[in-house]
């Protein structure tokens, strides 16, 4: 029988937001960029990086709510496990071609400094440790950091499925919150090598936000809530975000010597993700759920939809287009060094980046859409 190729799912709000997520990380990622002065983490204590965690889960819920949940627990883990293999040979993928561009880079432009950007020099002055390092990602580029964080999570998911299977968020958000506080407590992170050091998103740390985004997105998750209740929790997020707006324009961050211990409860740090970006994340999720569905039942939407359907088609594609947008974001930074930060030059990379992350999207669902090569070959003559 001929496989019918299945059309990719019509644009939503997670989607939406996801795609949103992949362009200000793409945006962020060119240190220095006009535009980037733009994106919302200049009005906040959080950024696209627990946005796109916290989306993260809410997909991981929706496959185990969905897909996966007639499965076996042998399967499920087997599932999941390949999908978090896919993310680590991406990984490795893309920081190879970014070691090749630098190494490129710096004989092209004889700039021989460009080989000790983002934490690559390594690379270059121990090759043999620093390769095994990247294989067990232990060693990460910087901008290139976020992936090994999803690698982790993503061969965790079977364990906070079969934990929901098991009791739902009564069983894993307290084994999730213990987790938490024992690295923020006792600040443990995973250590890297051959580099001395720690990883810049703290596995440890960051697994939480991904498990509330995963128990959060039930049928009494965010998006689920009636309008009262919706409204009651924007105005609960609205002074959350108001002093996080404040804290952000002023640059305000909590000094360590004058903070109680455990010093990272009461720190602004990312790398532990401390307390304030969480619930400052969580007000933000808070206030803008729902939103887009308001957005499509408004006369607005005859304007709104085409931007819409480009951002959810971004997130239907998020791995391959942040890849993409990894090493779009890493050309960005050479072509800026070559030829300056004018606003003409930023403009001109945030337009090609857009556009071929939008390519890059749409040629992963083209894809998706062939013919199977058996269905191909019963139709020829």
């Amino acid at each position: 029988m001929e496989r019918i190729p299945a059309a990719p799912r019509a644009p939503n709000e997670i989607d939406f937001w996801r795609g949103f997520a992949l362009i200000t990380i793409f945006v962020n990622h060119v240190p220095g960029l006009v535009f980037e002065r733009l994106t919302f983490r200049n009005l906040s204590l959080s950024d696209s990086a627990e946005l796109f965690v916290f989306l993260a889960g809410v997909a991981l819920r929706k496959l185990a709510d969905g897909p996966v949940a007639p499965l076996s627990a042998p399967a499920l883990a087997f599932r999941l496990e390949g999908r978090a293999f896919a993310v680590y040979v991406a990984q490795t993928l893309i920081t190879e071609v970014a070691i090749a561009m630098l190494a490129a880079a710096s004989i092209v432009y004889d700039a021989p400094f460009m080989l000790d950007w983002h934490n690559a020099s390594a690379v270059f002055n121990q090759p043999v440790e620093a390769h095994i390092g990247l294989v067990l990602l232990t060693h990460q580029l910087g901008y290139f950091n976020i992936l090994p964080l999803y690698v982790v999570l993503m061969f965790a998911a079977p364990v906070i499925a079969l934990l929901h299977r098991a009791g739902g968020a009564a069983l894993l958000l307290p084994l999730s919150l213990a987790l938490y506080a024992y690295a923020l407590v006792f600040g443990v992170n995973l250590p890297t090598w051959p580099v001395e050091g720690s990883w810049f998103f703290n596995p440890l740390s960051w697994q939480l936000i991904f498990c509330l985004g995963f128990c959060l997105s039930g049928p009494h998750g965010f998006g689920a809530l009636d309008p009262a209740r919706r409204r009651a929790l924007r105005l609960a997020a609205a002074p959350v975000l108001v002093a996080g707006a404040f804290a952000a324009l002023v640059h305000y961050s909590p000094n360590p010597r004058f903070v109680p211990e455990p010093k990272l409860l009461f720190m602004f740090d990312k790398t532990f993700l401390s307390p304030a970006r969480i619930l400052h994340a969580l007000a933000l999720y808070a206030a803008f759920a729902g939103l887009y569905g308001l957005a499509a039942a408004s006369p607005a939407w005859k304007f709104l939809s085409a931007p819409a359907a480009y951002f959810s088609m971004l997130g239907r594609n998020s791995l391959n287009v942040f890849c993409a947008a990894s090493i779009l974001s890493l050309a960005g930074q050479i072509a800026r060094f070559v030829y300056g930060g004018h606003v003409a030059t930023d403009a001109l990379i945030i337009i090609l980046g857009a556009a071929i992350m939008g390519l890059v999207a749409w040629a992963s669902e083209w894809r998706a859409r062939l013919p199977a090569p058996s269905a191909a070959r019963s139709r020829s003559p």
